[in-house]
């Protein structure tokens, strides 16, 4: 399985579609934010179109993992030490807004009914419901909002949040229901940025005085959150039962219409993916996403596939598959010549790792956002545009050292292994440009002037990249360089991560149809020196941090695609990662007595299923998709 980063935010911020409209005004009533165009769904709508508005209620919703971790020590998914419980983040905390899976960037009211955008853009306003309520039974009120704010800026969280909130200058309490948000700057993301914040009660870890824990020493206490579910029970590190609060306050809401159809979720955490997967054979959970393409095409089988009491089935999505690959520390010196790394994209050979280890079932990655208009590999070996020249140029003069001098060029094509091009003659070309960089073969490894060795590490959690990166290891071996790959456990693994202590891993950044300030956590100079940052990879670049600039300021969506594409191009020709592959469906399999509506445009799998699925009652017999 894939490490996907990041790991936090991916597990709050992408239940939430990143959205946010330009009002005109301060008048209430607007219950919906558009960042681009209009609202698909008009105030007083019944429910989104993607769900099942009669699904059937009850049974449970048995999962595994659904992710590399394969333990827990703590509830709180908003610090950064320890590893959180799954279906925490999702099931039991609301925003002020939530997504809508059939619009690249829209969101509706959830905790709050309606929403005032300042004419000058420079501060948002949220009114809160009456009946918003969280499980404890208190009311959910501006004071709270407020106190989530602050937390999460505070140094008692992960710096991520301080990072995407860099731009929010307070959040203040108008009045007993009413929180207004200020900007630093005006920005056409932050107010969907604030607007998916997750809301929690001051008195989440506190006594009956107010006594307790810090926010960040917080492990097993029970989040005080307004979302549908309660921990019924759990095992330390090994499974998690939660159930439907049977006060839950939203129900009723059109944005929740259709969602969360099981009486309970249970999870059960397996040790590795071959002990996952038997479990699912042999009955023990209800559905499974898998990501490997070898295990899809052979080990899916079996009695039980067999009777049709599992069913696999692919899933098509339009989401944009985002960059994922195998991710260099360019901290370590290294990664730091550009000609070096460009040579170790050179040495991975798709084409034959898709023939014969993936069964064909793989696209090639081509950009920073792939299978998305926001690449600028959008046609092949595309010119950057006159718009796209007008930001980039300028960056070339300012910054000539830190610009890729291919960036104004065609569009980097991935490097192939298809006739007339091979793998010989990719390599000999790596050859040629690890020379220029100083490392040349001598006494039977690559070495540069002072003799040292070309050798690094491959970290890896768990050894589902092994044969991946053993392939990838033995083509550098041909150039002189030597790969040691060190499997180790997922809590291991992300301490490393957060300690910027690796060298090379696989890593896969989940793309945004409507990228913002996330990319200042992902790629910008600041994060780069913060640990437990997304900015993994260590880029520390002006022009990335102009792009980035950019891009969040974008009023149209015309003028975010121009930045994204510009953004692509240095990125691309910067080579920080060896590009890997995508698929454009989601692979699950699943007992036949579970049912599901149409799937929306954009949807993660694990999140679709949580939320929309439902099991079929035994009096009846139709499983599957239902309109």
């Amino acid at each position: 399985m894939l490490m996907i980063r990041p790991l936090l935010l991916t597990a709050i911020l992408s239940l939430f579609t990143m959205a946010g409209i330009g009002l005109s005004g301060n008048a209430w009533a607007a219950h919906g934010f558009a960042q681009y165009g209009d609202l698909l769904y008009p105030a007083g709508f019944k429910h989104f179109s993607y769900v099942n508005p009669n699904a059937p209620k009850g049974g449970t919703l048995n999962l595994p993992n659904p992710d590399r971790r394969t333990s827990f020590d703590k509830f709180n998914p908003f610090t950064l030490k320890g590893v959180t419980a799954p279906g925490v983040a999702q099931l039991m905390f609301e925003s002020l807004l939530i997504g809508s899976s059939d619009e690249i960037a829209s969101s509706y009211g959830l905790l709050a009914e309606d929403v005032s955008l300042a004419k000058d853009q420079l501060s948002v306003t949220f009114r809160l419901r009456a009946n918003a309520r969280f499980n404890d039974g208190a009311p959910v009120l501006a004071k709270d909002v407020k106190y989530s704010f602050d937390t999460l800026m505070s140094k008692l969280a992960s710096p991520q949040f301080k990072t995407v909130y860099a731009d929010v200058k307070q959040a203040v309490v108008v009045s007993e229901r009413v929180i207004r948000f200020d900007f630093h700057r005006k920005n056409t993301e932050l107010p969907l940025l604030v607007g998916s914040m997750p809301v929690f009660s001051e008195k989440w870890g506190k006594d009956a005085t107010g006594a307790g824990k810090p926010f960040n020493q917080l492990t097993f206490e029970k989040p005080i959150g307004s979302g549908p579910y309660l921990i019924e029970s759990y095992d330390i590190g090994k499974s998690i039962v939660f159930k439907k609060d049977p006060q839950y306050w939203g129900a009723d809401l059109n944005v929740r219409v259709g969602f969360f159809n099981f009486d309970r979720v249970s999870y059960r955490l397996y040790k590795d993916d071959t002990a996952r997967l038997e479990a699912l054979k042999a009955g023990e959970f209800d559905t499974l996403v898998e990501y490997r393409a070898k295990n899809w095409a052979k080990s899916y089988v079996g009695p039980k596939f067999r009777d049709g009491t599992l069913k696999k089935q692919h899933f098509s999505h339009r989401n944009g598959a985002g960059m994922q690959g195998f991710v260099m520390n360019i901290r370590k010196p290294i990664f730091q010549d550009q000609r070096v790394r460009e040579a170790l994209t050179l040495a991975l050979d798709f084409e034959w790792m898709n023939r014969l280890l993936f069964y064909g079932q793989y696209h090639r990655i081509d950009s920073y956002f792939s299978n998305s208009d926001l690449g600028a590999s959008y046609q092949p070996a595309s010119m950057p545009s006159a718009a796209e020249r007008k930001i980039l140029e300028p960056l070339q003069r300012a910054y000539p050292k830190h610009f890729p001098a291919k960036a104004l060029g065609p569009m980097t094509l991935p490097v192939t292994t298809e006739a007339p091009s091979s793998l010989r003659q990719n390599l000999r070309q790596a050859r040629e440009l690890l020379a220029q960089a100083g490392w040349v073969y001598k006494d039977g490894a690559l070495r540069n002037a002072k003799g040292q060795a070309f050798e690094f590490e491959f970290m890896d959690d768990g050894g589902a990249m092994s044969r991946l990166v053993l392939a990838y290891a033995r083509n550098l071996e041909k150039l002189g360089i030597k790969v040691d790959i060190r499997t180790t456990d997922y809590a291991l693994y992300q301490k490393r991560l957060e300690e910027f202590d690796f060298f090379m891993t696989s890593m896969k950044f989940p793309d945004s149809q409507s990228p913002g300030n996330e990319l200042w956590d992902r790629y910008g100079s600041e994060s780069a020196t913060t640990k437990g940052a997304d900015n993994i990879i260590g880029v520390q670049s002006p022009v990335v941090d102009a792009l980035i600039g950019e891009i969040v300021k974008a009023q149209t969506r015309k003028d975010l695609i121009t930045a994204t594409r510009a953004l692509d191009r240095v990125l691309t020709h910067s080579y920080y990662v060896v590009p890997h592959w995508y698929s454009p469906t989601h692979r699950v399999a699943y007992k036949s007595d579970l049912a599901f509506p149409q799937p929306p445009n954009y949807f993660a799998a694990e999140s679709w299923i949580l939320s929309t699925w439902w099991r079929v009652p035994p009096s009846t017999n139709k499983a599957g998709v239902s309109q």
